[in-house]
């Protein structure tokens, strides 16, 4: 048993490595891709639309109205990067249910490179709303002492990003896996249908806090 899928490694070559997962991250992009463009292929502005394109249209909207919510008064800026967010985390905790698959969520690089996405797109999204002076100035407030102070709040906020999703992922699989060896056939199969809805929770909480940090840095003008 090991503890994350980067353990698990196909070809090395001095410092580069194929490890699973790697495999997985790089095989559900191209599966997302993939079915982004088997659905948006035959969109239509019709009375008559296909059930790919409804559903579709659902999780726009609902996402879309999640992050009106949150404040910002423009979703269709930050739907692109957000919901791919969501829809990433989503699809790669929800393929637990096929057999021998390992979600790379569990593995703390994966979680840290999303963390770190976050943390360029946090300031890119504020530039953009506010003008590199404004946002820049949103550093130095109260006063100019708390500069250090906010710089290193961004940073453990990343930081935290990576360790929640990475700590309750693989903490996640873990007990699945070993209740797979101590306990009768029925336990593990409920314990995973809870975990496929702690997947989902996950993705939530992970685009949701990402959304709040986008929130507070493009509201720089405002509070000026």
């Amino acid at each position: 048993m090991h503890l994350s899928s980067d353990e698990v490694i196909f070809w090395q070559h001095g410092f580069f490595k194929l490890n699973l997962t790697i495999l997985t991250t790089w095989g559900l992009m191209l599966a997302l891709v993939v079915i982004a463009r088997l659905i948006t292929k035959r969109l239509s502005d019709g009375m008559h639309v296909s059930r790919a394109q409804n559903l579709l249209e659902i999780i726009v909207s609902v996402t879309s109205k999640q992050i009106e919510e949150v404040g910002l008064t423009h979703p269709q800026k930050y739907l692109g990067f957000l919901g791919t967010l969501f829809i990433f985390i989503a699809l790669s905790n929800l393929c637990t249910i096929f057999p021998g698959y390992e979600p790379p969520t569990g593995s703390l690089s994966t979680t840290a490179a999303l963390a770190i996405c976050v943390f360029i797109a946090v300031p890119l999204f504020g530039i953009m709303e506010n003008g590199p002076g404004d946002y820049l100035r949103s550093y130095l407030k109260p006063t100019m002492l708390m500069l250090p102070f906010n710089i290193i709040g961004e940073l453990s906020r990343t930081l935290a990003l990576a360790i929640r999703l990475f700590g309750n992922i693989m903490s996640g699989s873990m007990v699945i896996a070993i209740l797979l060896t101590v306990t009768p056939f029925i336990f593990p199969v409920l314990m995973s249908m809870l975990g496929l809805l702690t997947g989902l929770v996950q993705a939530y909480i992970f685009t949701i806090l990402a959304t709040v940090y986008i929130a507070a840095a493009t509201r720089a003008r405002e509070e000026a």
